[in-house]
């Protein structure tokens, strides 16, 4: 069966950015249609972290008290134990927002937040489980979307699409545009531990690599980082693992026994961007326009603010017209230098993620800084908690 749909702006992806900018253009009174490949939001690799400008954004939208009511867990200062050493990475308290908190929620939960409030609103269709398959264009300007939907062949047309999609982007590669960066030089293994009743484990955990633990209420979602290309699923490459956390982490020694290749996911971890964030008909966001590394979990926060500095540069035109390229532009030209500073930072924190340190050695000079001077754990908190250029709805 064969299906056509028109609308003001096609948004490829249901992930953050796609459905903050579907929720922030419809406000704008702008019809919109969301393509996500999946059936639904629930998968274990999509990061927890909303971060204190997010928080805000959702009180600017009437939506913060929606958001709480959902299951979450707040931290308003990101720990890290390196051995017997407890140093503060990330001070929240001092923020002008009015969390001043990290907080942690499943993806899915905040999703469907954001899809409840597209709901309210005339114009909005999300089709799920629906791939994209090609890009529609015109006389040299993207006019739409194909794809294959659960019963059948698709198509949408509309004035804009947006790639929301991801650092994996067929829209992205079809349109010509090609990242430029530099290869990461670490993955990260994420699976679950199980968990019993009052067992708690610290944020960060560092010495000979590190281990990120959210706790699920249910299990612990573990995040170890490792350096790139080093894992391949083998029963050698399982025992190292394990090793390594008993190392890191003694008392997670006994949980992580029963971990198999099977239940490790591997996250490649990659820092690039777009030279050209757009072509006529066609912009890209978030970490289809720039991939950032998971350190503070600030490519939710940089992909959220992107969808919102594109409604607000591109809501007024799509209300009425098309916008040109000169639009498109605009937006990158307000978000590329953000994304640039951020991997900049994130390319400098890879070698002391990554370093092996036995007990007793120094602390690597990062965390001696934060050390010796405590109160630069709110420069770091405010550049986590609100990003290089934080931006507003109005």
């Amino acid at each position: 069966m064969n299906k056509n749909f028109e609308t003001d702006c096609v948004i490829v992806g249901g992930g953050p950015a796609g459905m903050m900018t579907a929720l922030l253009l419809l406000r704008n009174g702008v019809k919109v249609t969301v393509v996500e490949k999946h059936a639904d939001f629930l998968r274990d690799f999509r990061g927890d972290t909303i971060h204190p400008s997010t928080q805000e954004l959702l009180e600017e939208l009437g939506l913060l008290n929606e958001f709480l009511a959902r299951p979450h867990s707040d931290m308003e200062r990101v720990t890290l134990s390196w051995y017997s050493t407890e140093l503060v990475l990330a001070d929240f308290s001092h923020l002008p927002t009015r969390r001043k908190t990290m907080t942690f929620m499943p993806q899915w939960d905040f999703l469907d937040l954001l899809a409840d409030a597209c709901s309210r609103h005339p114009g909005f269709r999300l089709l799920r489980s629906t791939r994209i398959d090609a890009l529609s264009s015109e006389e040299g300007r993207i006019v739409g979307v194909t794809g294959t939907a659960p019963d059948g062949d698709m198509s949408i047309r509309g004035r804009l699409v947006i790639d929301a999609s991801g650092r994996d982007s067929v829209v992205r590669a079809q349109a010509g545009l090609t990242p430029v960066g530099v290869a990461a030089a670490m993955d990260v293994l994420w699976f679950r531990l199980s968990k019993r009743p009052d067992e708690h484990y610290p944020f960060i955990q560092a010495g000979a690599g590190m281990i990120i633990t959210i706790d699920r209420d249910d299990f612990f979602q573990i995040a170890h980082v490792i350096p790139a290309g080093s894992w391949n699923g083998s029963k050698d490459d399982i025992a190292q693992m394990k090793q390594r956390i008993a190392f890191i982490a003694p008392r997670m020694q006994e949980a992580v026994a029963p971990i198999s290749a099977a239940d490790v996911q591997v996250l490649n971890v990659r820092l690039e961007r777009l030279r050209e964030w757009s072509v006529d008909g066609l912009l890209c966001i978030g970490d289809a326009a720039h991939a950032m590394s998971p350190a503070g979990g600030v490519g939710i926060n940089l992909a959220i603010q992107d969808a919102v500095a594109t409604a607000r540069i591109l809501g007024p035109v799509l209300r009425s017209g098309t916008p040109s390229r000169a639009d498109l532009r605009r937006v990158q030209r307000r978000r590329s230098w953000p994304a640039r500073i951020t991997q900049i930072v994130q390319r400098r924190l890879q070698e002391p993620l990554l370093s092996t340190h036995a007990p007793g050695t120094p602390l690597p000079l990062p965390l001696q800084l934060l050390r010796d001077h405590p109160a630069s754990a709110r420069l770091t908190g405010r550049f986590v908690g609100l990003g290089a250029r934080p931006e507003h709805i109005h």
